[in-house]
């Protein structure tokens, strides 16, 4: 009988810094050291990041950074879930789905009344994400983010008056990261034609 490989998921430390920006940079490939940079950008804002580690050994990470939603009543505190990171050698293990659990917990456990991110409805509507646009929401790029794309959790502490723009902090536009731009976003609009 093989037994599976034991990890532990704990809050990031500032010692794990360099091994957290390995692991995003490694997972995001092409785009690895983009999605590092926005992560310690992200480090001038309120943020918490998750790592999965073995046997001392940093094997993925989820970061979560404070955003807000622009409602009528007034700006919303809320957390968008990104970057998901698994060392490419171990995805596929259940490691990423085990991160996007604990984050959901952990955006649930701070009294945020919403969870957002941008990405696979197959992936993380598994993992328990819905259409923001259900919900009253608008993304932060509306003309560059599928609907099918701009999830979230919604948790118990939400009222009804809480809808609205999502607004992201600073460092996503001057990355230009918010949504995606053509011909990615045309792509993935085709993709995503039968979902909406």
């Amino acid at each position: 009988m093989v037994s599976a490989p034991s990890y532990e998921i704990r809050p990031e430390q500032p010692v794990d810094r360099d091994d957290v920006l390995r692991v995003i940079a490694a997972a995001f490939e092409d785009r690895g050291e983009l999605v590092a940079d926005i992560w310690a950008g992200l480090g001038r804002h309120r943020r918490v990041g998750l790592v999965v580690e073995q046997g001392g050994h940093v094997l993925g990470h989820v970061g979560l950074s404070r955003a807000w939603v622009d409602a009528r009543q007034a700006l919303v505190e809320v957390w968008v879930l990104s970057p998901v990171s698994v060392e490419p050698e171990r995805q596929r293990q259940g490691i990423g789905t085990a991160l996007v659990a604990a984050a959901i917990e952990t955006a649930r456990g701070s009294a945020v009344p919403v969870l957002f991110l941008e990405g696979s409805p197959s992936y993380y509507g598994a993992r328990g994400f819905d259409r923001a646009d259900r919900h009253g929401f608008v993304p932060a790029a509306l003309e560059r983010t599928p609907r099918a794309a701009f999830q979230c959790v919604v948790f118990e502490s939400r009222e009804d008056w809480m809808t609205g723009q999502l607004i992201y902090p600073d460092v996503w536009w001057e990355h230009d990261a918010s949504g995606l731009r053509d011909p990615a976003l045309a792509e993935l609009e085709e993709r995503f034609a039968s979902l909406d």
